[in-house]
C-alpha cells in the first residue's frame, strides 16, 4: 500500500506558482484565515502544501470572478 503525499514547496517556488511575491504569501498567511498555513520543520525553513495552495488560489479566483 502506498501513501499519497502532497508536494511541499519552498516560498520562492510557491510564489512563482501563485503569481505573487513571497511578501504577499507572508501577508496572506497573517491576514487571511482561509489561507493554508505553511509548515515550519525548522525555524529557517517554510514549506507550503502544493495541493492546499492551489485549492486556495482556485477559491480566491472564484471569489474575484463573482465580485
Amino acid at each position: 500500500m502506498t501513501q499519497a503525499t502532497s508536494q511541499k514547496l519552498r516560498p520562492n517556488v510557491a510564489s512563482q506558482i501563485s503569481g505573487v511575491s513571497k511578501a504577499t504569501l507572508l501577508r496572506w498567511e497573517k491576514e487571511r484565515a482561509d489561507f493554508p498555513k505553511p509548515s515550519r520543520p525548522t525555524p529557517r525553513v517554510t514549506l507550503y502544501d502544493r495541493d492546499r495552495l492551489l485549492a486556495f488560489l482556485e477559491a480566491a479566483q472564484g471569489e474575484a470572478a463573482s465580485a
